[in-house]
């Protein structure tokens, strides 16, 4: 009855899902008085274990709810995918449908539709209800009328088929049948169409649920037996119970419990009789022959004419004797017709060999086609069967012709080795080509050169590996940012600290007297200008620092006057040294500066 979008809330920066009528049904009374209903119950609960409704309303008429957006899987899909789950799991996830349901049967809301569809899972296993579309509000007007039926076929309670309304003991029985797919994979109740599956929910007892696992605990069977007995008054009283139960079902004590005993009669519900089989067709003439002396017997007490008495008598052996050969023709047909004409529920073959689901079929009565459909599957590999055509569970006649759907395996990709190319074309290609989703990141290398800037240098996956459509691989290209010439450009000590921290480098800075260059500027550099930058190296710079100046000793005339000239001489070569130190100095300057 609605459209649902993935829609993106722009000012609380989230995922959100809208809900929206669909345009054909937004001019229908009932069915926007249906919609409502649903926004005004699900708006009013709040809990972990179902969807949360942040908004309603109607916008030019179209009429919408927005909803917390799961993303996840349903727990249909979960058991298509892996059959019958562990009983930790099953414990833990209907623990979690208890507590939900319970929450919203305190707020007096039925869910009334009860489902593996319409309940999602998360990857954290954290389970979320959906769908309030079909609930009630138990103090609130109905607004459907009071014998239809609602709600899907293989989890609708025995009271609701029968039109006699829902009640919170209509969604503890939906719980029931889900807990018994959990357990097996399979529903309990299966027919060729939707009356014969409801009168099975009304008439016949659950399959025992160890036929399938013959590890279940008693106390695991018990709670099935309670949720889904026939007559509600056998059930748990509220959800709640349901739950407080399964918290201690896998308790030790309790596995080898006695089997629940029904304290009310089971098919108590209608006074619909069901015809029994004909066992015995000479039966017949006896059931006859007693009807027609009973009648005989009341006639006798009757004040009529004698001749009434044996017109009505004629008349109503007759019309029996009538009755009762068209009642044995009828059998005999019956009987005719069903050994001729077996009827076969064909099984599940999925993820089956196709050569062992072809004899299962053949050894059942059915004829299996030669040739089989290949179609892509990502749940099954190849060369196993994804389906059959009758559908499985579906039931046909003996001789039916089946056809096995064998799964191709899926459509993945396999990674070639991509270093070496230019990433613009192979990121066009694999994902217009492919199908992939590719993501380019930097990577910092030694030895690159501005031919290098488009090319791959690293891949993840790695060659060899697949990926399916739509899957994501990393290609690398080179980290082209280079050392710039901080020499040439008197870089100071607050420069190459800056640079170093930008690019994560070890960095070790010396200082050396100069008198050349300018006082706290780069005169040398470890790497050279004009190389790839790769982040966490070792970089070191020399910093300038200015000469200290030489004190010249004063003169001592006396000193000077009683000497033999020797302090000239020392003193004259005091200063030729310095005069090489300092051409020495300048040397090594200049020396640094070309080596740089």
């Amino acid at each position: 009855m609605a459209n649902v979008y993935l829609a993106y809330d722009t000012i609380l920066d989230r995922n959100v899902a809208v809900k929206v009528l669909r345009g054909d049904l937004s001019g229908d009374e009932k069915f926007v008085r249906r919609f409502q209903r649903e926004a005004l119950s699900s708006s009013s609960l709040s809990h972990p274990n179902i969807v949360e409704t942040y908004d309603v309303g109607e916008d030019d008429g179209m009429y919408y709810i927005v909803m917390e957006y799961i993303e996840g899987k349903t727990l249909k899909q979960l058991i298509k995918k892996r059959g019958a789950l562990t009983l930790s799991e099953v414990v833990d996830i209907m623990l979690q449908l208890t507590d939900g349901i319970s929450h919203a049967h305190d707020s007096y809301i039925i869910h009334r539709d009860i489902k593996p569809q319409n309940i999602m899972i998360m990857e954290n296993g954290l389970v979320k209800i959906t769908d309030f579309g079909i609930a009630m509000a138990m103090n609130a007007t109905q607004l459907t009328q009071t014998n239809s039926v609602m709600g899907s076929v293989h989890y609708l309670p025995p009271e609701q088929a029968t039109g006699k309304g829902s009640s919170v003991k209509s969604d503890i029985y939906s719980l029931g049948i889900l807990m018994y797919e959990l357990l097996t994979g399979t529903l309990p109740f299966k027919g060729e169409n939707a009356v014969e599956i409801a009168l099975k929910q009304m008439k016949e007892p659950l399959p025992d649920v160890t036929l399938y696992n013959p590890e279940i605990p008693m106390s695991i069977e018990n709670i099935l037996l309670k949720a889904t007995a026939k007559n509600p008054k056998n059930r748990y009283q509220d959800a709640r119970s349901m739950h407080e139960d399964l918290e201690t079902c896998l308790d030790k004590n309790r596995k080898d419990e006695a089997r629940v005993v029904y304290k009310y009669k089971e098919n108590d519900l209608d006074d619909t009789k069901i015809m029994e089989k004909i066992e015995d067709l000479e039966t017949i003439d006896d059931d006859v022959k007693e009807i027609a002396t009973k009648v005989d017997e009341e006639e006798n007490d009757e004040k009529e004419s004698k001749k009434d008495k044996r017109k009505k008598k004629i008349a109503l052996i007759i019309s029996l004797i009538i009755i009762g050969v068209m009642l044995i023709a009828g059998g005999i047909f019956a009987f005719v017709t069903n050994s001729n004409n077996k009827v076969i529920t064909i099984p599940d073959v999925s993820g089956m060999d196709v050569a062992k689901a072809e004899k299962k079929l053949e050894k059942l009565g059915l004829v299996v086609n030669l040739k089989t459909e290949k179609i892509e599957s990502d749940e099954y590999s190849e060369g196993e069967v994804v389906k059959t055509s009758p559908a499985i569970g579906r039931s046909v006649k003996k001789g039916t012709k089946i056809t096995l759907y064998e799964s191709s395996g899926t459509n993945d990709v396999e990674i070639e080795n991509y270093i070496g190319k230019n990433y613009l074309e192979e990121k066009v290609r694999l994902e217009e080509v492919e199908g992939l989703t590719v993501i380019i990141e930097k990577k910092s290398v030694d030895n690159v050169s501005e031919d290098d800037e488009n090319i791959i240098i690293d891949q993840n996956p790695k060659a060899g590996a697949k990926l399916s459509k739509g899957g994501t691989i990393t290609l690398y290209i080179p980290n082209m940012d280079l050392y710039p010439d901080m020499v040439g450009e008197a870089w100071t000590r607050e420069d190459v600290e800056e640079f170093a921290t930008k690019y994560n480098l070890n960095l070790t800075v010396n200082e050396k007297e100069s008198t050349t260059a300018t006082e706290g500027t780069v005169i040398w550099q470890s790497r050279r200008s004009g190389s790839a930058i790769s982040e966490g190296a070792s970089f070191s710079v020399t910093i300038a620092k200015a000469k200290k100046e030489v004190q010249e000793q004063p003169e001592d005339n006396n000193q000077n006057n009683n000497s033999s000239g020797g302090s000239i001489i020392e003193d004259n070569t005091t200063k030729d040294n310095e005069n090489k130190g300092n051409q020495s100095e300048n040397t090594d300057d200049t020396q640094s500066g070309e080596k740089s």
